[in-house]
């Protein structure tokens, strides 16, 4: 694999309304020349829901240009239509790097800035939203191709046409791609979830959901996460 790419576009996104509906978002964002990046995420960043999105675990998302193609083919129109760059809301678009390529606690400098990989992308149901197709987030999960999340080690500003270059990698054995297997495909693997549950720089969250299903040998309901509460019209 390569240890750099190149941020091709930086993105930023207020809050407006999601599809037809009152339910706030952020993840129709823009194209910037430059952002400053803090702790929480990028100035001018905003989103919908802070409880699950944005914060520190997840102050930068990016997504990888490559599953773009494959989508187009796959899904109908509209939807299909929308799968340009920038379509998930990431911050980062680039070509080199997929959750293949990349690992958990993965240390990057970006810009003036250092980031480390936190954790993938747990897609929700503002995707279905999003897209116009009820399961949209049961299929982006079910691809194993859902994006990734960086936690700021150092502030700093960053630009369009700056490198995102790998500087650590703690982790060799834990790509994105295997955490994505085990979260939604080999989901009771008792081996791989203690040694997840281990992994220091895996969100807090991800390693409480790992030992919860060693403690119960079962896997948790992702019902309400993939297909939401029922909004009004």
């Amino acid at each position: 694999m390569t240890s750099s790419i190149i941020i091709r576009q930086l993105r930023v996104g207020r809050l407006t309304k999601l599809a037809d509906t009152e339910t706030l978002t952020g993840i129709y964002k823009q194209e910037v020349d430059s952002a400053y990046l803090s702790v929480n995420g990028l100035n001018n960043d905003q989103q919908g829901d802070k409880r699950h999105h944005g914060g520190p675990e997840k102050a930068l998302h990016h997504f990888a240009s490559e599953h773009y193609p494959r989508l187009r083919k796959a899904l109908p129109e509209p939807a299909a239509e929308y799968c340009q760059p920038g379509a998930f809301g990431e911050n980062l678009v680039t070509s080199g790097f997929t959750e293949a390529d990349v690992c958990v606690g993965d240390i990057f400098a970006l810009g003036e800035a250092v980031v480390q990989i936190s954790q993938p992308r747990q897609p929700c149901w503002r995707l279905n939203l999003r897209f116009g197709i009820p399961d949209m987030s049961k299929r982006l999960q079910a691809s194993l191709r859902t994006g990734w999340y960086y936690r700021v080690l150092q502030p700093g500003v960053i630009r369009r046409g700056d490198t995102l270059t790998l500087d650590q990698r703690p982790n060799p054995g834990w790509p994105l791609s295997r955490v994505l297997s085990l979260l939604y495909d080999t989901t009771l693997e008792h081996a791989a979830l203690t040694e997840l549950i281990r992994l220091g720089q895996l969100t807090p969250n991800l390693r409480a959901l790992a030992q919860k299903r060693l403690e119960t040998g079962k896997v948790e309901d992702w019902e309400l996460r993939l297909f939401g509460p029922t909004i009004a019209e």
